[in-house]
């Protein structure tokens, strides 16, 4: 004890000397890489989703903040336009009015149908009884003319006797009032026939004027096709405008979160235009950088791992899901082996299954395994970067 207390400030130099000398021989030693890894460090990555209007409009809400949590579906924003919803209501009066018009040609043609057809069998009716006649009074006519000749016969015969004073002149102008009056009856049937075949013509007339106006039944119906033709061409230009409409309502396309806010509500946005910035935190993964060497070792589906700073010893299960084609100059935040490599490709190591812990924007160190073998379990079994 007493050597202790004689010597400990030797001692206590001599552990210092200790615990330098092993610092220094780890720093002139490091901690070597095995060849079957690959390491590189990056940041947390996702693809953005601009969540943007189809059609222009103004914002008359926007439902959502930076950094608010999104579903599938959820109502983002509502974009009115005036000029839509007025088309939507003008092609909804047109079809209205369309249809008050079909009502009118149906009821129209129903009183056609029922009255045309009436008209059509009056006109043959009256056609035939006219006609009818014309033949009974051509027949009376036909035997009026013969006892008019008969007439004429006798007259002239009984003038002959008078001249001979054989009869007496009362008899020949019994026969000549016969004759005259037989001769009324004649012309007046001839009158009768004039009449009736100005009536027979009028009923023809009449019958073929019926007959063409059941043509009208025809025109109503193709009319009415053509109206219901015109209908279902609205609808289709309604269904259109209505699909406007609801696409002015914005909903998220995906589950996730937004990253940033770009219209405010009241603000006209055209065509295209992005109302807010999301992103899917299920298909986040680390954009790290290896250098040219390394790069043509790596291949998509090596295995890999991720560490986040905060937590060096939870290695995050990973998979290469892309490598980049073309070189790129080495960002400042990323490390590579030599300083001399300017130019870098960058790989994407994508989480075996999603993971809570990465958030856009963290920076991470990507470990790949070549060969799928010796991932490490934690930060301290590799070389300081």
């Amino acid at each position: 004890m007493q050597i202790l207390k004689k010597y400990w400030l030797g001692f206590f130099v001599l552990i210092l000397v200790g615990v330098a000398g092993y610092f220094i021989y780890l720093k002139l030693n490091p901690k070597q890489l095995p060849p079957n890894l690959v390491m590189g460090t990056g940041r947390i990555d996702g693809d953005l989703v601009n969540i943007n209007t189809k059609y222009p409009g103004r914002i008359q809400k926007l439902l959502v903040e930076e950094g608010d949590n999104l579903k599938k579906g959820q109502l983002i924003a509502k974009i009115k336009s005036k000029e839509y919803e007025a088309e939507y209501n003008a092609v909804k009066a047109e079809i209205n009015a369309k249809r008050k018009e079909i009502e009118a040609k149906k009821i129209e043609l129903e009183i056609t149908k029922e009255t045309l057809p009436e008209n059509v069998k009056k006109a043959q009716s009256s056609l035939k009884a006219n006609e009818s006649m014309l033949k009974e009074l051509e027949k009376n006519i036909d035997a009026l003319k013969k006892v008019v000749e008969q007439d004429e016969r006798d007259y002239k015969r009984f003038q002959n006797l008078l001249k001979k004073k054989l009869i007496p002149e009362e008899k020949v102008e019994k026969v000549k009032l016969k004759l005259d009056t037989d001769k009324d009856k004649l012309n007046a049937l001839m009158e009768k026939k004039k009449q009736l075949l100005a009536a027979i013509q009028a009923a023809e007339s009449t019958l073929k004027q019926a007959e063409s106006t059941l043509k009208k039944v025809e025109a109503l119906e193709k009319a009415i096709s053509a109206l219901k033709s015109g209908i279902k061409a609205l609808k289709s230009k309604q269904e259109q405008v209505k699909a406007v409409l609801e696409e002015l309502n914005i909903n998220s396309p995906l589950n996730g979160y937004v990253v940033d806010k770009v219209a405010n509500e009241g603000e006209v946005i055209g065509a295209g235009m992005t109302v807010v910035t999301a992103i899917n935190p299920d298909e986040l993964y680390l954009k790290m950088y290896v250098d040219t060497i390394e790069n043509g070792k790596i291949k998509i589906g090596d295995k890999g791992e991720i560490f986040l700073d905060a937590y060096p010893d939870k290695p995050i299960p990973a998979v290469v899901v892309k490598i980049a084609k073309k070189a790129e100059f080495t960002p400042k935040e990323v490390a590579v082996r030599e300083d001399r490599i300017q130019r870098v490709y960058a790989v994407h190591l994508k989480p075996v299954k999603p993971n809570p812990l990465l958030k856009l924007g963290l920076p991470a160190i990507g470990v790949i395994s070549l060969d799928g073998k010796g991932l490490p379990k934690s930060l301290k079994e590799l070389p300081e970067l």
